[in-house]
């Protein structure tokens, strides 16, 4: 992030330099700060803004709204690469080939966060999501012999209690969407698991002999819309989008493209501020991220609650901190 010195004026403070004298480039102070800041609001507003759309508009088809925000995505970014502002990999078949098995993850990830969202409160769902930090636990120590320490079982242990003791406390129960965030713990997990693996295999394929962060952005989102579209029909989406008044109001359009947009900036915003810092400092924000993330959603969506199911939430979340400071110690 820079700012620019243009006909004789700094953009950034209004500054006059001499005529004659070259552009040159100021770098924006605090970026660590300013693009952690920016990945938590994305972040959150990504979550609170999908919630809206498929549980206050009563939106019914969460497939589609997937396959729309990653339409939104692949848009920008060959924009993006067409203006010369970023590079991408050409999407080759031998990269697709190796990249498919792990978007088929992707999807199947996607998709059951949308439909747990439409039956579980925000809260509930950030508590439940630290179950995939159990299975990527077991799955590092089954399939890469990698070894924890206690804190790091002792703070899986405390996530095992939270989600089980928030699901028995939550007033709002609904087995339904229960099933559908289980089901997306252990598919986040498979895509965390095997992405680095596929990443390094396609990268042998690509003709750089690279795959930088934008041509994974643009892989998985457009090889995700094929897939969205079978899986959509297969669901029995489409009479259901014919016959729905929804995408008949410009102001609903308006939302679900403002979701496209913030997907889009987690992923930018993500690299900006594991670039400007670390995995560690980076999981720790991300679990501190939930608690106002989880007061939001019950203040914004008037969720019931109850002092029971309110402790075993605030449980949930301390148990996502504890975890992700025994990981930074275990590194350290």
């Amino acid at each position: 992030m820079k700012s620019y010195e243009h006909d004789g004026v700094d953009l950034e403070d209004g500054n006059t330099r001499k005529a004659g004298d070259k552009p040159t480039l100021r770098k924006i102070p605090n970026q660590a700060l300013l693009s952690g800041l920016a990945y938590c609001v994305s972040s959150c507003s990504m979550i609170l803004v999908n919630k809206f759309v498929l549980s206050s508009y009563n939106f019914n088809a969460g497939i589609f709204l997937m396959l729309y925000q990653n339409f939104v995505s692949v848009i920008i970014v060959v924009a993006l690469s067409l203006m010369g502002l970023i590079t991408t990999e050409p999407l080759t078949w031998r990269l697709i080939k190796v990249w498919f098995p792990v978007n088929v993850i992707f999807v199947g990830m996607l998709i059951t966060s949308m439909f747990s969202l439409k039956y579980i409160n925000v809260a509930m769902v950030t508590v439940l999501k630290n179950v995939t930090n159990v299975i990527t636990a077991v799955g590092e120590m089954y399939l890469f012999n990698k070894h924890h320490d206690n804190r790091v079982w002792l703070a899986l242990f405390l996530m095992i209690i939270s989600a089980v003791s928030g699901g028995i406390t939550d007033l709002s129960f609904n087995a339904v969407g229960y099933a559908w965030q289980i089901a997306n713990c252990f598919l986040t997990a498979s895509y965390s698991l095997t992405l680095r693996k596929t990443m390094d295999t396609a990268k042998q394929v690509t003709q750089s002999g690279n795959l930088n962060e934008f041509s994974m952005v643009l892989l998985n989102n457009t090889l995700s819309l094929p897939l969205g579209l079978i899986l959509s029909i297969a669901f029995n989406e489409m009479d259901y989008l014919y016959n729905t008044p929804l995408l008949r109001l410009p102001g609903f359009w308006m939302v679900m493209t403002l979701s496209g947009l913030l997907g889009l900036a987690i992923s930018f915003t993500s690299m900006w501020f594991l670039h400007q810092t670390g995995a560690t400092t980076y999981s720790l924000v991300g679990s501190l991220n939930k608690i106002p993330l989880s007061i939001a959603g019950i203040v914004l969506f008037h969720v019931p609650t109850s002092l029971q199911n309110s402790a075993s939430i605030l449980f949930g979340l301390v148990a996502g901190v504890v975890f992700a400071r025994a990981k930074m110690r275990e590194k350290s």
